[in-house]
């Protein structure tokens, strides 16, 4: 996407102030002898990524690494300008913006990250942003029983969840007298089905979009039987999918009641396991029972517009007893990064990262499906991942893989080990078709040998 300041209606209005028809009487001095349709021999200018990825592979030799894991982290290209913009000082070293006179510009930054969320989620309200993921939909759980606790206090977490979130959220709800209650996946499609639930004193149903099998969910049906049940719905959902995909507030007859997730794959480089970005979404009808904090834009006495910090639910804003939790807080640096990518990359930029991110996985699939013995797990719809079956064992294969520098993927057994023979592959807007193809190349080697 390239970066021009200025819009073609900007463009529009200073043409007409000066009289000019176009940008070419702008330079009609120039003598037509002089003038050049182009420059011969001189190639087409690439998008920012595919530069980087052509310098990263010529100053690593014969060496150039390929990585198909997926899993919760994702390795998307990040403008160049997130993270300039992200190291200066205002933004870098800024704290927690008590005192909104002087904390004006990460206010609003705050400001529009919850603008960019709730507008992605298609949802009321978000919050200023939590911890990372699996910690958010813990929190979106305490939420859920506050807000509907007269329904009970099981809740509904279905095997399609990222095992991490699942683990998270036993950790943190389960001495608070909370039943986490798993829901089985069909065999054949790899989507959540409901058929045997006992929906008796179920507070909500968590709905993975898509699910850790990169299997996209019927979430309509799902959200309907819910709600049909009196739970409510918590949508986990990769919001770079949004861009695409139909946003929790709109999924079934009455939308999603609450929306969380892992704002990683919206400019967050990979570091190591973090740190990474939660964000949570909900209806108004549930803001007081949002956790964390949100910044709120408003007008001083004179009229001029301000931002501010407004319903504080932390113990250190309130009284403890009516604290809506004691440990979200909100990543601020890493919210900054993600309002600063999704402003660059804007509507189109985003939808066009995610079709990238689909159309390679299909290549992808397909050219490893072609090979003998390899088949897909699921027959449901993906979005950029997917289990694959393998006829031989697969930690093997994978171990093979990396010395043609290919990381082959997640092998699935130790989380489900009735998928012991698959593995989760993943690809991304910077999959090249090269890559996918000496995947498929080596894997032919490899597959009679193992």
């Amino acid at each position: 996407m390239p970066f021009i300041p200025h819009t073609p209606d900007e463009t529009a209005e200073m043409l007409r102030v000066i009289g000019a028809a176009d940008i070419a009487q702008l330079f009609d001095e120039i003598p037509p002898p002089l003038r050049i349709d182009g420059l011969a021999g001189i190639p087409d200018g690439l998008p920012e990524w595919e530069v980087s990825a052509l310098l990263a592979e010529r100053t690593a030799g014969d060496r150039n690494p390929s990585c198909f894991l997926g899993a919760g982290a994702y390795r998307h290209h990040i403008p160049a300008a997130v993270w300039q913009l992200l190291s200066r000082g205002e933004f870098y070293s800024a704290y927690t913006p008590y005192q909104a006179e002087a904390s004006q510009g990460t206010l609003q930054v705050l400001y529009e990250f919850q603008s960019m969320i709730a507008g992605l989620t298609a949802l009321d309200v978000a919050n200023a942003s939590l911890y990372e993921g699996a910690s958010a939909l813990a929190e979106a759980v305490l939420m859920a029983v506050r807000a509907n606790g007269k329904a009970g206090r099981r809740i509904l977490l279905p095997r399609t969840l990222h095992p991490a979130y699942r683990a998270a959220v036993r950790s943190i709800v389960q001495r608070q007298g909370i039943e986490l209650v798993e829901v089985a996946y069909d065999p054949v499609t790899g989507r959540t089905v409901l058929d045997d639930v006992d929906w008796h004193g179920v507070a909500a149903l968590a709905v993975p979009q898509p699910n850790f099998f990169g299997v996209l969910e019927d979430v309509d049906a799902l959200t309907g039987q819910a709600h049909d049940a009196g739970a409510l719905v918590i949508g986990v959902v990769n919001p770079l999918a949004l861009a695409i995909l139909k946003p929790p507030g709109q999924w079934g007859d009455t939308g999603a009641d609450i929306a969380c997730g892992e704002g990683q794959p919206l400019g967050i480089p990979l570091a190591g396991g973090g740190p990474y970005l939660g964000f949570m979404a909900c209806r108004q009808a549930l803001v007081r029972q949002l956790p964390g904090r949100i910044a709120g834009r408003t007008v001083d006495r004179d009229g001029k517009e301000g931002f501010t910090l407004t319903l504080q639910a932390r113990e250190q804003h309130i009284r403890r007893a009516k604290a809506t939790s004691n440990i979200c807080t909100n990543q601020g640096l890493l919210a900054t990064a993600a309002t600063l990518y999704m402003s660059l990359m804007g509507p189109a930029g985003l939808s066009t990262v995610a079709r990238q991110s689909h159309a390679h996985l299909r290549t992808l699939t397909e050219q490893l499906c072609a090979l003998p013995g390899v088949r897909p797990a699921f027959s449901g719809p993906t979005f950029n991942e997917a289990v694959l079956r393998l006829p031989c064992d697969v930690p093997d294969v994978l171990d093979r893989l990396l010395a043609h520098d290919i990381l082959g993927g997640l092998a699935l057994a130790e989380h489900y080990p009735e998928l012991a023979d698959t593995v989760l592959v993943c690809t991304t807007e910077l999959t090249p078709p090269g890559a996918c193809a000496r995947y498929a190349t080596a894997l032919a080697e490899l597959l009679p040998a193992a």
